[in-house]
């Protein structure tokens, strides 16, 4: 799709991506930080880059409705599939730059490791401005490249990546940040592998998996928010 940012590790291995979501935060942190700012309980939801629609259901058991965007047509499938008896759950192709909403249409929003990168987010940022409505909050969940190992390994399999630009960048935009200690845990090893291995170029990759013993990963990351 036009305008679309590829995202290597969901749209070409889904099903990898798939188990790296449900080792995610297994205590919740990610939630109660958001809910503690701006619940949704009988709200508008809107998740961008909902990839495989893995958080829709969740989302809609408090929501009035729950749209989610995704410009890959592979996953816009399976997050439909995943969703198609939910009825407040509704799911577009198309992308952050371009929501297919109407203004003020919108009390929360989402993106979840989706739109992360700071400079260049600006139209997807004046789509928030647009669709979300007064009283409402938009959230940006990312990785905290800054910390951790996992932060290290991010850095160096992404070296052109520039941290304090991107701090920067959103405090200019009026965002707020909060710091998240996550984790990652998975019941296997070849589980924690396989998404090392997506996440990563392939030789920080072997690093990352020869440093990392067991079945949990420290999941450093950072909570973005702004309220409308």
């Amino acid at each position: 799709m036009k305008g679309a940012i590829p995202s290597p590790n969901i749209w070409n291995t889904p099903q990898i991506y798939e188990v790296e979501n449900r080792a995610v935060d297994p205590e919740g942190r990610v939630e109660a930080a958001m809910t503690a700012i701006r619940p949704w309980t009988g709200a508008t939801v809107l998740d961008i880059g909902c990839g495989t629609g893995y958080h829709l259901p969740s989302l809609s058991a408090t929501a009035a409705r729950v749209i989610g965007v995704e410009p890959h047509e592979d996953l816009v499938r399976l997050a439909r599939q995943r969703c198609r008896a939910l009825p407040n759950v509704e799911i577009h192709a198309a992308t952050a730059q371009a929501l297919p909403l109407a203004d003020a249409s919108v009390d929360v929003s989402f993106a979840r490791w989706a739109y992360f990168f700071g400079p260049g987010c600006e139209p997807g940022l004046a789509e928030l401005s647009r669709v979300v409505r007064r009283g409402g909050a938009a959230f940006v969940i990312d990785l905290d490249p800054t910390r951790g190992a996992f932060g290290r390994w991010f850095s160096q399999s992404i070296p052109a990546y520039s941290a304090r630009s991107v701090e920067r960048f959103w405090s200019r935009q009026g965002w707020h940040t909060q710091r998240l200690d996550l984790r990652m845990s998975f019941d296997r090893r070849d589980d924690l592998e396989a998404v090392l291995r997506i996440e990563f170029t392939p030789a920080i990759a072997e690093r990352a998996i020869a440093e990392t013993p067991g079945l949990e990963i420290a999941y450093p990351n950072v909570l973005r928010w702004k309220l409308f």
